[in-house]
């Protein structure tokens, strides 16, 4: 600090006798201006000093405030979109199995010959919710290879960029959706859809970024009730859009254009209104350095490794998210089983119509978004990893009541747990993935964690689809408890120590 300077001294009797009382008098009175000038900077300077340790943090919680703010409705209104088509997806399916459609046929056969071998029981209804776990399957294989390469590209060219270009993606899906007559024009759109749905990844990778360890853990809370939205509104407005369809069109016409409605208004908002978080003196210094190599970002073996972002963190560090990575995997292996082929089960079983069907995802959504409200998002930073195992222990009954289920109360209670789960165990682990890594590696290790999530979203719905009761319960009970067993390690509440890039 700079040493105070003197105020002036009152004039001598030697200065009064050279100069006179007059020039002295005026002299005086320029220095005692000139001390009341220094002795003002002083404190004025003092008082900036002091301020500045309270207007950073101020600062920076309100720019987290509005990134989060602005990544929930972002996410809401791409997720308001998605859902339009979940309850509409079975009568999509008998549709064009109706109309005698040239590949669907070829595919259903397919899927008859694979029913055959795996010994699920010859009856329509069992293959189609087989055909639709399928449908399912492709769409989350096509996320599992465009999540990681998605983030890894955000990692060098930022987060809104390839936002954008996302949301670009799902127009031209829900556009095709919309003006498809046949069942390849479809396939195309859900295959287009598949390809472009990493904007989910970026938007926790958008959260990953906030340094500060609370607002990550209410921004992943934030996200998760963003979906619980989603999956309440979407899902009931697209069956009532179903059943307003005139007679002579489309039943599916006026969801799809909302779909691509929804989208463009996505685009439009993230546009003017999403900052970028990822400095250009943060990120990847070129695509190849951000990519790794294909082979990391691809590979199932090398994205349970976390090969392409574990190179350069501590041996602990590098442990950790495997297990994590690991966890994530086999929760959501279970728990897409039950999701993709919900739908299915209450058509067949309870001859659900789609405005049943829209009911039921709005209990569904609406207790997820009251848990992530009230509880999910006042988790204390170290504490998630113990709500991730009472969540996961819940999820046993759960899926037990949901597949025993012989009347409507039954069913309610395992909806109720199953939203339980839904609600606190992704949101967590993902808060706590994202403490992992340097700041350019962020976008690479939730692309890597999301993609590990679309393989088990892949895989999930056609075993559970192709499994007998018993198989998927013996799942259900054995994969709780490994789940849980794999989640005893030490959780951090800060950032780790890694090798900055």
């Amino acid at each position: 600090p700079a040493r105070p300077r003197r105020l002036p001294r009152p004039a001598s009797p030697e200065r009064l006798a050279r100069f006179g009382p007059e020039e002295e008098g005026a002299a005086s009175v320029l220095q005692l201006r000139r001390g009341k000038a220094i002795l003002g900077k002083m404190a004025l300077g003092a008082g900036q000093e002091s301020s500045r340790p309270l207007e950073g943090p101020l600062k920076a919680k309100e720019a987290s405030g509005r990134v989060i703010t602005t990544v929930f409705i972002a996410l809401l209104i791409d997720l308001l979109g998605f859902t339009l088509i979940l309850p509409l997806l079975p009568s999509i399916l008998d549709h064009y199995s109706k109309n005698d459609d040239g590949l669907y046929l070829t595919l259903q056969h397919g899927v008859d010959r694979f029913a055959a071998v795996v010994g699920v029981p010859p009856e329509r209804k069992y293959n189609n919710v087989l055909f639709g776990g399928l449908i399912g399957s492709i769409f989350s294989v096509l996320q599992f290879f465009a999540s990681p390469l998605t983030g890894a590209a955000s990692d060098c060219f930022g987060r809104r960029p390839l936002m954008l270009l996302t949301v670009m993606g799902l127009i031209a899906s829900y556009s095709l959706w919309a003006v498809s007559r046949s069942f390849e024009l479809f396939l195309l759109s859900r295959v287009v859809g598949g390809i472009s749905k990493g904007n989910v990844s970026l938007s926790t990778a958008i959260i990953a970024d906030l340094a500060c360890p609370k607002a990550r853990n209410k921004g992943m809370a934030m996200i998760g009730v963003a979906f619980s939205l989603g999956f309440t509104l979407g899902p009931m407005l697209g069956a009532y859009l179903a059943m307003e369809a005139e007679k002579g069109e489309i039943f599916y016409l006026w969801s799809a254009l909302f779909a691509v409605m929804f989208s463009i208004t996505d685009l439009a908002f993230i546009f003017f209104f999403l900052p970028e978080t990822l400095p250009k003196e943060k990120r990847v210094s070129s695509v190849i350095s951000g990519f790794q190599s294909v082979t990391s970002l691809l590979s199932p073996w090398a994205l349970f490794q976390f090969s392409a972002v574990s190179q350069r963190m501590d041996l602990p560090s590098e442990k950790n998210l495997r297990i994590l990575g690991l966890v994530y995997f086999l929760y959501l292996f279970l728990f897409s089983g039950l999701e993709y082929t919900l739908s299915f089960l209450v058509h067949q079983h309870f001859q659900f119509s789609s405005m049943q069907q829209g009911k039921m995802f709005f209990f569904i959504g609406i207790t997820m978004a009251l848990i992530q409200g009230g509880y999910t998002r006042q988790i204390k930073p170290g504490n998630e990893l113990k709500t991730v195992k009472r969540a996961i222990l819940l999820a046993i009954p759960a899926f037990l009541l949901i597949g025993w289920s012989g009347g409507m109360i039954h069913l309610s209670a395992g909806l109720l747990l199953y939203s339980f789960a839904a609600a606190a165990v992704v949101p967590c682990l993902s808060t706590v993935v994202s403490g992992y890594g340097s700041t350019s590696q962020k976008g690479a290790v939730m692309g890597i964690l999301r993609s590990l999530g679309a393989l088990a979203r892949a895989t999930g719905p056609i075993l559970s689809a192709a499994g007998n009761g018993g198989v998927c319960e013996a799942l259900v009970l054995g994969g709780g408890g490994s789940v849980t067993k794999h989640l005893d390690i030490p959780q951090r509440t800060c950032l780790p120590q890694v090798q900055q890039s």
